[in-house]
């Protein structure tokens, strides 16, 4: 009887048990991953029983998409309030840059969407976020300066993004290549439009590339020297 009673008062509690459950969910996604998340280690965080967090969101599945639907939500009010650049190929930029920090600042929470898209489909908000990007895409297009279709443009957004973000978040966090996420934009640009930023240097920047692929042609440097010339072409090759 005292479960039961208990069950109710915070059934009677509403948004209030529900908001606690997501956090404590989110909470878990950040810390641990999405395999933290179960419904009882959930539950436990969120001080209720388990029975409650089936009668809210149906099941774990349910659960999974109301965290992110609460998480982008927040993130997709905060970008579209955002003062667009006048330039729209540099607001489609800022965007990009805005998605990948997104991205970065919650590795669980992304990965959870990209390892189950169907799971992402669901929430609203998901489609919100989506939307904005087809707006800054079609705002390319009314310029003159998209050479695709819109939704190829889409497909090509979305699949570099992500594959960016979580190229990223396999990296130590210490030691991330953030400029991957630069040149994965620029190379994003010029498959949809014809004004990708040409890198400094780039003639330079292609001989050390060329160069320390043939280091294994090179005998007459020592292992350390190697190593070292190695090391310094790819800080050339990779120079912003």
């Amino acid at each position: 009887m005292k479960d039961r009673e208990k069950v109710a008062a915070e059934d009677a509690e509403g948004p209030d048990v529900r908001a606690r459950i997501i956090a404590a969910a989110a909470e878990l996604i950040s810390s641990g991953g999405p395999d933290a998340a179960t419904t009882r280690a959930v539950a436990a965080a969120a001080g209720v029983q388990a029975p409650t967090l089936y009668r809210l969101f149906g099941d774990k599945r349910g659960l999974l998409a109301a965290v992110i639907e609460h998480a982008m939500t927040s993130y997709v009010s905060k970008k579209s309030a955002r003062v667009p650049h006048p330039d729209p190929l540099q607001d489609f930029r800022d965007g990009w840059d805005m998605h990948v920090a997104f991205g970065l600042s919650h590795p669980g929470l992304f990965a959870l969407m990209s390892s189950d898209p169907a799971l992402a489909s669901q929430p609203s908000a998901v489609g919100a976020g989506e939307e904005v990007l087809r707006r800054r895409i079609r705002n390319i297009a009314r310029a003159g300066r998209l050479r695709v279709s819109e939704e190829r443009a889409l497909g090509l957004v979305v699949s570099m993004g992500t594959g960016a973000v979580l190229t990223l978040l396999r990296q130590p966090e210490g030691q991330r290549d953030l400029g991957l996420s630069d040149a994965a934009r620029e190379a994003t640009v010029a498959a949809i439009t014809s004004e990708a930023a040409t890198p400094a240097n780039a003639e330079v920047r292609a001989v050390a590339s060329a160069l320390r692929a043939s280091m294994d042609r090179i005998q007459v440097l020592s292992k350390g020297e190697s190593l070292l010339l190695s090391e310094l072409l790819e800080r050339i090759a990779d120079a912003e």
